[in-house]
């Protein structure tokens, strides 16, 4: 849903900073829900994951709150930042601006239901499968295309529209759009790492490996 919104924006806003497309407003009162389900559902997965392992009390704690706030922050955080700075950036403090852009960072949930299907898969016992490689390799591609490529693809879109060198754009648009665009790059770029890394043992390692 979020991808289908986001391609639909950025095909109908031709002026990248002044277009409007009312999906880029709306979608976001799905995107708040969402996110925050998700940060729980994260919650309940790390709870049970811990209570397999003998390490978490059979009711919830705040104990059991903090083991998973501490191992999962990088994510929670990433979530949060979406939540408490995004949103309200996109609901108000942009104004009428940047549409456009807002359909670019709702077409980086390609990847999602990849990743999600992964996870699935190995739960299932299913890491030595077909589906599983060729499930790796669509994680790879829509991962690298919607959340490493689209930024330059905004900075480009940016460019052609004022006419000027792509590598002149951080120089014309303000210092919060540069900032906010580097907080999102660098989750994303370590995430790519971490893919990466389990790709190389998916396709080169051992069945031990591929189970990790």
């Amino acid at each position: 849903m979020a991808t289908v919104s986001g391609i639909t924006v950025v095909l109908n806003c031709k002026d990248v900073v002044h277009d409007r497309h009312w999906l880029a407003v709306e979608y976001i009162w799905v995107l708040v829900p969402y996110m925050t389900y998700d940060i729980y559902v994260m919650y309940l997965c790390h709870w049970h994951k811990s209570l397999e392992r003998g390490v978490a009390e059979t009711k919830h704690s705040l104990a059991s709150v903090r083991s998973f706030l501490l191992q999962e922050r990088l994510m929670v955080t990433h979530h949060l930042f979406i939540l408490v700075v995004l949103t309200p950036v996109t609901q108000h403090f942009r104004g009428e601006l940047g549409d456009f852009f807002v359909g670019c960072i709702f077409i980086a949930e390609l990847s999602t239901p990849f990743v999600s299907l992964g996870k699935i898969l190995v739960q299932l016992k299913m890491q030595d499968t077909l589906l599983h490689k060729v499930n790796g390799i669509l994680i790879l591609v829509t991962f690298f295309l919607c959340r490493i490529l689209l930024f330059p693809f905004m900075y480009a879109a940016y460019a052609r529209q004022v006419g000027i060198p792509i590598y002149m754009v951080p120089f014309r648009i303000p210092l919060h759009c540069n900032i906010a665009n580097a907080s999102l790059i660098a989750p994303q770029l370590y995430w790519f790492r971490l893919i990466c890394r389990k790709a190389a043992r998916l396709y080169g390692g051992s069945p031990a490996d591929k189970s990790r």
